[in-house]
């Protein structure tokens, strides 16, 4: 069981990981102390009493477990192994818990390399939107032995309303890398048909409203439909169609590594290079309508391999970790 009076770390404070640490930091009896690259990001945890640390190896001079909200694998293995890392110091944390998306074979590898310096892992991916994360309604998908989910569960309540243990580390990944492939699939799938509906005469408001009372209605609909495509509102600093890849690329490589040929993700990784490439960069991924809308062609060769950066970046000192630490991640 998890202990009321552990001390919680939480690196990682961007639209995600401020109001998941903010949950943490109102809720936990004991004390909780955050670390950001960016400074302003502690501004998410005013009101609380969560305290600000320097740096990583003041969270784990201190944490009994650590949480992290990171941009991706590269950035988890840093923030746990680089030479700054969590495990580098004289105090090193009881336990991890990476809330970040990063690929199947990134988690599991951290997690041998973490047991051998005595530190169990956890990875604990989440989804639905910043306003769940706010609310303290997120779906957090975990990969641990069942000893090590019994002590992190109730802290993981902290943050979210459904907690399912997937299996054991790495399975967390499988299901959420699944949950966000279905996500921008749909999302593809549902812009085509709004546009098709609209040019054979049937508004967009009236087709989602129809479509909601059926069997085709959706999570999508209801929330990137009514919300993105059918204003065609598609802000920054939401989840943009370059992280929209980013996972996708982890979805196809998974793919490869079990023999299934996912054609319809391959697909999906088109349309959203198009949407980068279209000047929706840095903009919320369901602008993929546009581009189905403007009729522009998709590049067969485009969005089928999975980033470079991600595949072949080393590791490096926690100083050196990209700077959209603080950007955090919108999570599907």
């Amino acid at each position: 069981m998890a202990n009321a009076q552990a001390t919680l770390g939480f690196i990682g404070l961007g639209v995600m990981g401020g109001p998941m640490c903010r949950n943490v930091a109102s809720k936990h009896a004991g004390d909780v102390i955050a670390f950001d690259m960016n400074a302003d990001a502690f501004s998410a945890l005013e009101g609380t009493r969560a305290r600000q640390a320097a740096s990583v190896a003041e969270v784990a001079d201190q944490a009994d477990v650590v949480f992290l909200s990171l941009p991706g694998g590269p950035q988890v293995e840093r923030v746990c192994l680089g030479e700054q890392g969590l495990v580098r110091g004289k105090h090193r944390p009881d336990a991890i818990v990476d809330l970040s998306t990063t690929t199947v074979a990134s988690a599991r590898a951290v997690a041998v390399q973490l047991k051998n310096l005595g530190v169990a892992f956890a990875d604990a991916p989440v989804a639905r939107t910043r306003e769940a994360a706010q609310r303290g309604e997120l779906s957090i998908m975990v990969g641990a032995d069942t000893d090590l989910y019994a002590r992190i569960e109730p802290w993981l309540h902290y943050m979210g309303s459904d907690v399912t243990h997937c299996g054991d580390v790495g399975c967390g990944q499988v299901v959420k890398l699944i949950n966000n492939a279905l996500v921008f699939e749909n999302t593809m799938a549902l812009a085509e048909m709004m546009v098709l509906g609209e040019r054979a005469g049937v508004q967009p408001e009236v087709l989602l409203d129809a479509v909601s009372k059926g069997s085709g209605d959706s999570f999508v609909l209801r929330n990137h439909g009514r919300r993105a495509m059918l204003p065609r509102t598609f802000p920054e600093k939401s989840f943009p169609p370059e992280y929209v890849l980013k996972d996708l690329s982890y979805v196809s490589e998974l793919a490869a590594q079990m023999a299934v040929t996912a054609r319809v993700t391959e697909l999906a990784q088109r349309y959203y290079t198009a949407t980068a490439k279209a000047g929706y960069s840095g903009r919320y991924f369901p602008a993929v309508i546009e581009i189905i809308d403007q009729g522009i062609e998709i590049n067969d060769s485009e969005g089928s391999a999975a980033s470079a950066q991600e595949k072949t970046e080393p590791h490096s000192q926690v100083k050196d970790t990209v700077a959209s630490l603080s950007e955090g991640r919108r999570h599907g």
